[in-house]
């Protein structure tokens, strides 16, 4: 399966099946997320390239989110770490802080102070390491509507605690439907 067919596989059965984020499924039933299949070179490579979709998404309002995916390069996750870094950092130096912010996603995700293997990582676990371009005025609009985006990161981590690694994965593959 390639990159984007898994990624959009995992964003319908756990970040939208399982509502880890109830904001996702809207944009991806009206198909305005944005799915680029990024091979980076170098860090300063990839910056170049999170700094062209910013610039697209200033010209493409119908473009609600971007998903840069990177399916090879960006393995390591103290890597991706120090990568993400600088990009938050680039998002800052362009002026861009307000207008977008940066969700991340990687296959080994570890909330900072947690175990590895605790299965809450798993809310924030990605088929690939992907950087996250999401419109700060349309993520106000929404969290606006929910009413209590506060408790959503503690539900997230009961539901994955409560699936587990195996049930997750079972979700991901079709064999499990919660």
């Amino acid at each position: 399966m390639k990159p984007i067919a898994e990624t959009e596989r995992w964003l319908e059965r756990i970040v939208i099946g399982l509502g880890i984020c109830p904001f996702a499924k809207s944009v991806f039933v009206a198909k305005t997320i944005r799915y680029l299949v990024c091979e980076p070179q170098s860090v300063a490579a990839l910056l170049e390239e999170l700094l062209e979709e910013l610039h697209y998404l200033d010209s493409h309002a119908e473009v609600s989110t971007t998903l840069l995916i990177y399916p090879e390069g960006l393995e390591n996750y103290e890597e991706y770490l120090d990568v993400l870094a600088a990009a938050g950092e680039r998002l800052a130096n362009e002026d861009y802080e307000g207008t977008y912010q940066l969700a991340s996603f990687h296959p080994d995700y570890v909330f900072d102070g947690c175990d590895p293997e605790d299965a809450a990582n798993l809310t924030n676990r990605a088929p690939y390491p992907i950087l996250h371009i999401l419109r700060e005025d349309q993520m106000e609009a929404v969290l606006a509507t929910h009413p209590a985006p506060e408790k959503i990161p503690e539900r997230n981590v009961k539901t994955c605690r409560e699936l587990g690694h195996e049930g997750i994965r079972a979700i991901l593959l079709g064999q499990q439907q919660r």
